[in-house]
């Protein structure tokens, strides 16, 4: 073979080589992104799961996930985290699957608002959606509650119900809000509107084959791994083009939610919000009145910042905030100055305050009688010692200044005159009398004159010079 003609096979092999190195990077590059990601939702939606949803989602963007399922099993929460799910949901460039699972699960209130706006909707077996009144996502206490079931029996009822709820224009105002939106999700993906809008009046519920045959959800499975198989081949808008999915046999990779998601989920339980924000004011106080001591001081408002942060996430009544605030004020007030009156007011601001304090009637947003009863018995213990100290203080001898000085024990240092120097607890003071003394002589203070102590001489022997009587 000639040179030039094995040169050229050589050239051609490399070439070829390179070309199949690349379509084997690409291929790899492509099936990095090949997997489903599994956002579980479990619990009250609050600012915590809103955190953890819109990582959640931007991780599994930047990873080229091919479908998100979002697993919900969920009571409800708080309208405003609902509403950034939702916001996240509807921009998301990936296509997002609802899924009310395991069996046994449900999702109510805010998870029926969700369900609602993800691409394809299903529901495993055994699970319910629906009571989305808006009385139950953190709306204006008096709305209509709404009755559970959608029987044709009830009608009548609902009927009648209808004229008291129109009767309050802020509660009717709230309600078509609700139902406008769930509407406007339901034209959205195509599902029955209808239902959706008894959902939020009559707080309606469905069974999972229920929601199936009234076009609710689109399917019902056991698994993930069954419904990645069942949604294969289906074609879902995503940012206003159509996309089919292709994802039969794809791995499930659980997206689990970062420390900052973890930390929220902890202090956002407006239980130990509540708690963060007592223990960071009992601590500055301990500072303030122990300066020096500085750990109090650090954790205090440690404590207090972090227990603000999360109540500014939470439905704060700020009425119940500033009685709060109010209490302690005058407990700290009760402290300087001893009245009584000032430490009862205090801790009856304190109580009420904090019964007022989360605005939501969610249940899991609000505040435990047993977290409250827990502080007002340290705001009530703290008032005690207070007033414990000061009985005590004021049964006990004056031991320091002028007071303190009269009728005691000092010995005569020099004495010129009716003038001279004693000692007195260890200090030499200038000194007067009316009788002539002698160095060594024991006198007894009788008054005090500026900086010069007028003294007599002592007639008794209970005290040495300089001991207290």
């Amino acid at each position: 073979m000639h040179p030039p003609r094995r040169s050229l096979i050589v050239a051609a092999a490399l070439v070829l080589a390179a070309l199949f190195a690349g379509a084997s990077v690409s291929a790899r590059e492509d099936g990095e992104g090949r997997f489903a990601a599994l956002v579980d939702i479990t619990g009250a939606i609050g600012p915590a799961t809103a955190r953890y949803v819109s990582t959640a989602l931007a991780t599994a963007r930047e990873r080229r996930a091919e479908v998100i399922i979002l697993q919900l099993n969920t009571p409800g929460g708080l309208a405003t985290s609902m509403r950034e799910i939702i916001a996240d949901v509807l921009a998301s460039p990936v296509p997002v699957v609802g899924f009310v699972a395991p069996s046994g699960a449900h999702a109510a209130s805010a998870g029926t608002y969700i369900l609602y706006a993800t691409h394809i909707a299903a529901m495993a077996p055994g699970t319910n959606l629906g009571a989305a009144t808006p009385v139950q996502i953190g709306g204006l206490p008096g709305l209509p509650s709404g009755r559970e079931g959608n029987s044709d029996s009830d009608k009548d009822d609902k009927d009648q119900a209808k004229p008291a709820a129109s009767q309050d224009p802020m509660a009717a105002k709230v309600t078509n809000d609700a139902v406008a939106f769930i509407r406007s999700l339901a034209e959205l993906r195509g599902r029955n509107a209808e239902w959706a809008e008894e959902a939020v009046r009559e707080a309606a519920t469905l069974s999972a084959q229920a929601a199936l045959d009234r076009h609710v959800i689109d399917l019902v499975s056991r698994t993930p791994e069954e419904l990645l198989a069942r949604i294969d081949g289906r074609e879902v808008e995503v940012a206003g083009e159509r996309r089919r999915l292709h994802t039969s046999g794809l791995p499930v990779e659980i997206l689990e939610p970062g420390w900052l998601a973890r930390l929220l989920a902890v202090i956002t339980d407006p239980n130990i919000a509540f708690l963060l924000v007592i223990v960071g004011l009992f601590g500055l106080i301990f500072e303030f009145s122990n300066p020096g001591v500085i750990a109090p001081g650090v954790i205090g408002a440690l404590c207090l910042v972090l227990g603000l942060y999360a109540l500014n996430m939470l439905p704060v009544d700020y009425t119940g905030l500033a009685l709060m605030v109010l209490g302690v004020a005058f407990l700290i007030a009760e402290a300087f100055t001893p009245t009584v009156v000032l430490g009862i007011g205090g801790l009856i601001a304190f109580v009420l305050g904090s019964a007022i304090l989360i605005d939501t009637s969610q249940p899991e947003f609000q505040l435990s009688w047993t977290a409250i009863a827990a502080a007002a018995a340290g705001c009530f213990g703290l008032f005690t010692l207070t007033l414990s100290y000061v009985w005590r203080t004021r049964r006990r001898p004056v031991r320091t200044g002028a007071p303190a000085m009269l009728g005691q024990r000092a010995e005569v240092l020099d004495w010129s005159g009716d003038a001279g120097h004693v000692l007195t607890h260890g200090e030499r003071w200038q000194a007067r009398g009316g009788k002539a003394l002698a160095r060594g002589d024991c006198v007894e203070v009788t008054g005090i004159d500026g900086l010069t102590l007028v003294v007599r001489r002592s007639s008794g022997t209970a005290n040495r010079p300089g001991e207290t009587p």
